[in-house]
């Protein structure tokens, strides 16, 4: 637990050392600062559990002022993140899933080798809220499609519930614990995939500059990698409602349908459960639980 919250710690001074360099660089741009500083939001707020809970109940958490009303009229400067690759990936790939010891909803790994990266998967969330359905992308991250296809079939999703709503800064519903708390996964973890893999990783600039994760686009949460330097990417995934500027440390792999939208629709404007902003002012459970009842699937 020290280990992660130091790594939590260490990263957040990097980045705020990042938005004082460029602040004084740029003053004349006050859009870029805050753009900077919807990053550090992002990365404290926006997705992460691994690190901040992984071993314990610590947290990373950020003051904010914005207010707990959902905002999907909030406009923002960050360049919209691409849904297709510049270059297209071979016909099959190899995928890499490690155990990391936590055995509680362990399900077996997915398939590694001859992953396809040809055509969709589609998926339907059956919630308490709604039907969400969703399309998932195999040309742009094959590898994470694999795991949430393998984890639906393994029927993982089934009876859990969405257990983070954010309304400020960014606007996602979080699914995909099995736990309900945030810190529960698979038992396995896996690499990014796109956009992260097109980004040089020595340009901190391009790491930390936030690319506007647009309405209607599904993202996986994560914590950076770990002192190995592999990914974190579990089972959890946030669904963008409305658009959301973070870094581009998210892997993207497909898009949620009108039905689907008009469902977070809903579930956004009853805003949040009071009492449960840990991370911050609207950022919580959602005000009537979100519950995920089952999970069908068709590949295309």
């Amino acid at each position: 637990m020290e280990s992660n919250k130091k790594r939590g710690e260490d990263a957040l001074k990097q980045l705020e050392k990042e938005i004082n360099a460029r602040d004084r660089k740029e003053a004349s741009k006050p859009w870029t600062v805050a753009l900077l500083a919807l990053a550090v939001i992002a990365l404290i707020g926006g997705g992460i559990y691994w690190a901040a809970t992984r071993e314990g109940s610590e947290e990373i958490t950020a003051e904010s002022e914005t207010t707990t009303e959902p905002t999907q009229e909030e406009k923002t400067d960050a360049e919209p993140l691409k849904r297709e690759r510049a270059q297209a990936l071979p016909p099959t790939v190899e995928c890499s899933y490690r155990e990391d010891g936590q055995g509680e909803y362990y399900k077996g790994l997915p398939e590694m080798k001859n992953v396809s990266t040809q055509g969709t998967v589609d998926i339907t969330l059956d919630t308490t809220a709604g039907p969400i359905p969703l399309t998932l992308d195999r040309a742009v991250s094959p590898c994470t499609v694999n795991a949430i296809e393998y984890l639906a079939e393994q029927k993982y999703y089934d009876d859990t519930v969405c257990h983070r709503l954010t309304t400020s800064g960014i606007h996602v519903l979080q699914c995909g614990d099995p736990s309900g708390t945030g810190a529960g996964g698979p038992g396995f973890q896996f690499n990014n995939e796109f956009p992260t893999d097109e980004v040089d990783k020595n340009d901190i600039e391009a790491m930390n500059t936030p690319l506007n994760y647009e309405r209607g686009t599904i993202a996986m949460a994560n914590a950076g990698e770990d002192e190995k330097g592999n990914g974190t990417n579990g089972s959890q995934f946030f669904l963008n409602y409305s658009d959301s500027p973070l870094p581009p440390m998210y892997t993207y792999f497909g898009t949620i349908n009108e039905e689907g939208l008009a469902t977070l629709d809903e579930i956004s404007k009853k805003g949040i459960k009071e009492g449960s902003e840990s991370m911050g002012p609207g950022d919580g459970a959602p005000k009537d639980e979100v519950k995920i009842k089952s999970v069908s699937v068709t590949k295309i």
